[in-house]
């Protein structure tokens, strides 16, 4: 017999796990802390982590400096197996109050390169700020490359959100119908995949500096950034990184995937070496994976939130998108941050706070319709 325990949020504990038999339900209790974002986020110290995952990290604990004597509403983690492939269980977290009452769902999806990351990744800012404002939160897990392709990344989100749908009202007491999808990255580019190969559509969709192609020199060229290059890495140590068991969570793997996703970056060959496509002679291959080729006028409105110093991913990527929303007549809106960087650092602190408070009003305003 599974039990649960209710934990209020902001306060530091310890971390317990329940596990029921027979059903292989696995519920992890925490008390949420200041550093909770640090602990879940930083799983070890290397370039990728140093350079975008820290600084993130910072940002946001930064901007919530202000608040830490608010406690998060009281709320439990459960999580659940969505999906099996082969041996791997792949788990997503619900986290929500600690009630019976249904509520609307947002579906977070990490960020990561679709090769690093894993489902505890959850913005900090946005994590409390939903629960406060009474949602459900589902955090998903997918395959990741290069151990994985593409098309299975994509069917694992899928899929995902059909279990949502399907098992959610009982399991977990969520409105399927009032279902919206957020992520950042490589998080903001499967929000946008939703988009159009999720039915029903979703009901609203937030992109945090995400991106909607492949196949620009942005990707597919040696990037010119110092963020890739601190040094130069060799195919033999990039290949030792990565290549082992299908993982859905990057501390399965053994290798550094942030050094794997340097070297990607450093040869201009990321977009291959997580589909296993040539951009030149394969490019139709990438079409149906490709949010700027598959708006159509039945898209889910969405936001996009991008710095226009993204060295990361560049802020063009949200600007296409934005361009193909409105000649097809998408509800949108894109909030583009002066000076901000990939996840927004070195903005202006008051406009990073004003595109937060626009994602949750765009969410309330959809989803409570």
């Amino acid at each position: 017999m599974l039990s649960s325990t209710k934990v209020a949020g902001g306060l530091p504990s310890d971390v317990s796990m329940m596990h029921d038999g027979s059903s292989g339900l696995i519920v992890m209790i925490t008390r949420d802390h200041q550093s909770f974002q640090l602990e879940a986020v930083i799983m070890r110290v290397d370039q990728f982590t140093r350079q975008v995952i820290l600084p993130m990290t910072v940002l946001i604990c930064g901007c919530l400096a202000n608040t830490s004597a608010a406690q998060s509403p009281e709320y439990e983690t459960t999580t659940y197996t969505y999906k099996r492939a082969g041996d791997l269980e792949i788990q997503a977290d619900v986290l929500r109050a600690a009630d019976d009452v249904v509520r609307p769902v947002v579906v977070w999806i990490h960020g990561g390169a679709l090769i690093l990351g894993h489902r505890e990744q959850i913005d900090r800012r946005v994590r409390e700020r939903l629960l406060k404002d009474g949602y459900a939160i589902v955090s998903i897990d997918y395959r990741l490359a290069p151990e994985t392709r593409l098309p299975e990344i994509i069917e694992d989100v899928e899929d995902a959100l059909a279990w949502i749908r399907r098992d959610g009202p009982e399991l977990f007491h969520i409105a399927p119908n009032r279902l919206a999808v957020m992520g950042g990255s490589a998080g903001g580019y499967l929000t946008l995949m939703t988009g159009y190969r999720v039915h029903p559509r979703p009901t609203a969709l937030v992109a945090f500096w995400g991106y909607g192609e492949l196949l620009g020199h942005w990707y597919n060229k040696p990037s010119p950034h110092p963020r890739h290059n601190s040094r130069k890495i060799s195919k033999v140590e990039a290949d030792a990184q990565a290549g082992g068991p299908v993982i859905s969570d990057a501390r399965q793997r053994s290798g550094d995937g942030g050094i794997f996703y340097n070297y990607c970056r450093q040869q201009g060959q990321w977009p291959f070496r997580v589909s296993g496509w040539d951009p030149d002679a394969d490019a139709a291959l990438y079409t149906p994976y490709l949010p700027v080729k598959n708006v159509t006028a039945e898209y889910p409105p969405t936001l996009l939130i991008h710095g226009e110093e993204d060295t990361d991913v560049p802020h063009e990527q949200s600007v296409l998108m934005a361009e193909q929303f409105k000649q097809h007549g998408v509800e949108h809106r894109l909030i583009s941050l002066p000076g901000g960087e990939h996840g927004l650092g070195g903005a202006d602190p008051k406009l990073i706070d004003e595109a937060y408070e626009a994602a949750f009003q765009f969410l309330e305003h959809h989803m409570q319709k």
